[in-house]
């Protein structure tokens, strides 16, 4: 006879909770995953401060290359689930996370955008 049953109830909470509250159904994933290899650049993060900032940079550096690419905001977090982020803001170009968990400075965005374009 056990006096605790904490196992039993840690598995049950594990079953019934979910990170982005429980959004990431199997058909919004498969379209998070698909949306995920779109060409293009995207801020992923909920819309906080930090989020902003980055986009903010991220638009000031596009607009210093003379890129006319437009930003998309990813702010669902079964979307931003789909790329493996966990920490935001992140910045993603053509598909790849190249920066997470800072606000990145316009050089440095720069520096990122020169990289993948070539």
């Amino acid at each position: 006879m056990a006096l605790f049953n904490f196992g039993k109830k840690k598995e049950e909470e594990k079953k019934s909770s979910c990170c982005c509250g429980s959004t990431c159904t199997p058909e919004n994933m498969q379209a998070a995953e698909k949306e995920k290899n779109s060409i293009g650049v995207k801020i992923l993060g909920g819309g906080c401060a930090k989020c902003n900032q980055l986009e903010a940079a991220t638009i000031d550096a596009l607009s210093e290359l003379g890129m006319d690419t437009t930003i998309d905001h990813v702010k669902e977090y079964e979307k931003i689930a789909a790329y493996g982020v966990m920490t935001t803001p992140a910045l993603v170009v053509d598909g790849k996370v190249v920066s997470y968990g800072k606000v990145l400075k316009k050089d440095e965005v720069v520096k990122i955008l020169k990289e993948f374009i070539g």
